[in-house]
């Protein structure tokens, strides 16, 4: 058995690469083969989201806090909220981040198939992220003026 103390593993700043504004990735478990699943906590300021990806065997996110948008390709963007569980199956293209006024916080659990958990795509742009939620999803702006 291996016990990882609380704070013993440094956190790492989301590559601006993958992302855009300010995120925190907290690495919480990454155990050694045969073992694929690794967990996270990532924290996206209001504004911040991942770019567009994949997971070659999907993803689950549990939001721990805060308020947040997702988006799978061809769809809406969608509010998340603590206590969310969202499913990503394998291959589909989506991506993930804080509302525009709202910090969010999810536990990103991940399986990695030949090593490889997420694939990056393109960043998702100013014009595609200002939509945000419609209808009953846009709760966490209130007063957010989308354009």
């Amino acid at each position: 058995m291996e016990l990882k103390r609380v704070g013993s593993q440094a956190s790492i700043k989301g590559p601006e690469a993958w992302f855009t504004g300010t995120v925190r990735i907290d690495p919480l478990n990454n155990p050694p083969a045969p073992a694929r699943t690794s967990v996270a906590a990532v924290t996206f300021e209001p504004g911040a989201r991942s770019a567009w990806h994949t997971h070659p065997l999907g993803q689950t996110l549990l939001v721990t806090a805060g308020c947040g948008w997702t988006q799978c390709e061809g769809e809406p963007i969608v509010e998340i909220r603590a206590g969310d569980v969202i499913w990503c199956p394998p291959g589909h293209k989506h991506w993930h981040g804080a509302s525009a006024t709202t910090a969010m916080t999810h536990l990103a659990i991940t399986e990695a198939l030949d090593g490889v958990n997420v694939v990056w795509l393109e960043k998702v742009t100013d014009a595609e992220y200002n939509v945000g939620p419609t209808g009953d999803g846009a709760a966490c702006n209130q007063g957010h003026t989308h354009g």
